[in-house]
């Protein structure tokens, strides 16, 4: 983690350049109201922070504002962070961003027995929290965050779209174009038949995109998706060998598999391994997140890297800018197109790391 720097400017400063006390640019840039400040007093405090950079600590403005302090993090099953290394990752990354900034951080499950479905606008309800950020929720909870959303709760959707709506704040990758980089890829090498394994339902937004992007690519080229082509994984390894094995057994005939994330195409290797199958002389074989261990599979994984680490800073970002009533009413999307990454299963030359416009 970054360290803070000395050098960060004070309240202290802030209040000899503005000449006023240190009382004041806490009322002013906290936010509290009614304490006899004028407009150009105000604007001068503002003006000065401005000047220096300066930051005020967020847990002293949530105190002063009556506010918890408190961010969620919205996630379908607390079991995913064990075998979702993309999930982990993110979580990491934003409770890094919470301590930066002062705030706790509450994970809140939505589908694990005994929870009610939509719970987590309970909290927003009894102000036990003061933003949202929501990661792969099911589209039947759609209804959920259009409640938020009319409510102007802060929050944060990890989804392309956000049910289309332009008044959510969204982030993440262009899961559809990133996926059909993906399979264009498998294309380019020369494969026709590329089947598809998701990592989760179809239920999940997610999922549905990438396997969009899957088959734009695919009908692109003038080639008709074979419905025999799909099997539907459930986050773990273990399911993506279990769905490898339902193709294989199925009869199938594929030259090249795009798994939904790497996790899934890691069971995909010990099933085509234990078929007999050679990565990638027989089946080449894409990946998507390009998590940590995706270097050291067998062989080493080609995939789509879509940086975890950063969409939890840019996550916070946005969010916080909600918390202190800096963003406009209209949400902020934030898209990008994840990076390919060519290794070895994919039966390419090796060691490249293509950018989105080296790519289109």
């Amino acid at each position: 983690m970054p360290s803070i720097s000395k050098n960060r400017p004070t309240s202290a400063q802030v209040a000899r350049r503005a000449g006023v006390s240190r009382t004041a640019v806490s009322f002013v840039l906290n936010n509290v109201m009614n304490q006899g400040i004028s407009a150009a007093t105000r604007e001068r405090v503002l003006q000065a922070a401005r000047e220096l950079g300066y930051e005020p600590n967020a847990a002293a403005r949530m105190l002063a504002s009556g506010m918890t302090g408190t961010v969620a993090l919205v996630i379908p099953k607390a079991s995913h962070l064990y075998v979702d290394s993309f999930l982990a990752q993110l979580v990491a990354s934003i409770n890094e961003e919470c301590h930066r900034h002062g705030l706790k951080l509450l994970i809140e499950s939505t589908e694990d027995e005994g929870r009610e479905p939509g719970g987590f606008v309970n909290l927003v309800r009894s102000r036990s929290i003061d933003g949202l950020i929501v990661v792969n929720l099911r589209t039947t909870e759609n209804e959920h965050l259009y409640r938020l959303r009319d409510a102007n709760i802060p929050m944060v959707v990890f989804s392309r779209s956000a049910m289309e709506d332009e008044n959510i704040h969204t982030m993440g990758n262009d899961t559809t174009q990133s996926a059909r980089i993906a399979t264009e890829h498998l294309l380019n090498l020369g494969h026709e038949r590329i089947a598809y394994v998701s990592f989760a339902q179809r239920e999940y937004r997610a999922v549905s995109e990438r396997e969009h992007g899957w088959r734009e690519a695919l009908q692109a080229r003038g080639i008709d998706v074979d419905p025999a082509w799909v099997e539907y994984a459930d986050i773990d390894a273990m399911s993506g060998y279990l769905a490898t094995q339902r193709l294989i057994e199925r009869g199938v005939k594929f030259t090249a598999l795009f798994a939904g994330n790497d996790t899934i195409a890691f069971g995909a290797i010990k099933a085509l391994n234990e078929a007999g199958i050679r990565i990638p002389q027989d089946i080449a074989l894409m990946g998507y997140d390009d998590i940590p261990l995706a270097a050291f599979a067998a062989p080493p994984l080609s995939t789509m890297r879509s940086d975890p680490v950063g969409h939890g800073r840019d996550a916070m970002h946005v969010l916080l800018s909600q918390m202190r009533g800096e963003s406009a009413t209209r949400g902020s999307h934030v898209d990008r197109v994840a990076q390919l990454v060519i290794r070895d299963s994919c039966g390419a030359k090796t060691g490249k790391i293509l950018s989105p416009g080296e790519l289109l």
